[in-house]
């Protein structure tokens, strides 16, 4: 089976047509342009487990590289990547549907730039970012959605959305940006960041 390569704003099934996957490896992946002013660009994902009203309740809620499990386990991050060097998923966030708790309605998967106002970046200076999902048990990737280069000066991305819809998960390719870091991302989803 080929991959399924989406652009901004598709949705599709994710357990549907495919029964057999319940454990996922969403891997996402990013280019740094040179002239970023001396800095290395540290950019960070995250997962926000949000629930009716798109809210999450606490940092059991939000899986990332200070809190690296939540959801009762079923969401993980595999580590923090300080360059975004090489080839390949730069971070991954690993997902296991049967465990995701009943009251976790979305989960939505962000990229940020770590101290993008200290070191004069955003977004703009990013190229080739994607995020991927992967069948964890047959190493098959099942989809790709390229974000392509629509971002100027936000330093925050909503890449994309896992979510329950009549029993089954969807994927959304959300693509939408914020300026305000990790902040305006965590208040968008009802924590509160210091």
């Amino acid at each position: 089976m080929s991959v399924i390569s989406l652009s901004k704003g598709q949705k599709i099934d994710l357990t549907k047509g495919n029964p057999n996957l319940t454990k996922l490896v969403v891997g996402l992946g990013w280019d740094t342009n040179k002239y970023n002013g001396g800095s290395d660009f540290d950019l960070d994902a995250a997962a926000f487990l949000l629930r009716a009203g798109g809210k999450a309740t606490g940092i059991q809620d939000f899986v990332f590289y200070n809190n690296m499990q939540g959801g009762n386990g079923s969401v993980t991050h595999t580590g923090d990547n300080l360059t975004g060097e090489g080839d390949g998923d730069d971070e991954q966030i690993k997902i296991d549907l049967t465990k995701v708790p009943a009251e976790i309605e979305k989960i939505a998967i962000t990229i940020t730039i770590h101290d993008a106002e200290a070191r004069k970046q955003n977004f703009g200076q990013v190229s080739n970012a994607f995020v991927r999902v992967v069948d964890e048990t047959t190493n098959r990737e099942v989809l790709r959605y390229d974000l392509g280069e629509d971002f100027s000066v936000e330093t925050a991305i909503v890449v994309c959305e896992l979510y329950r819809h009549q029993g089954e998960w969807k994927f959304a390719a959300v693509g939408s940006g914020f300026s305000g870091g990790l902040k305006a991302l965590c208040n968008n989803f009802g924590l509160q960041a210091g």
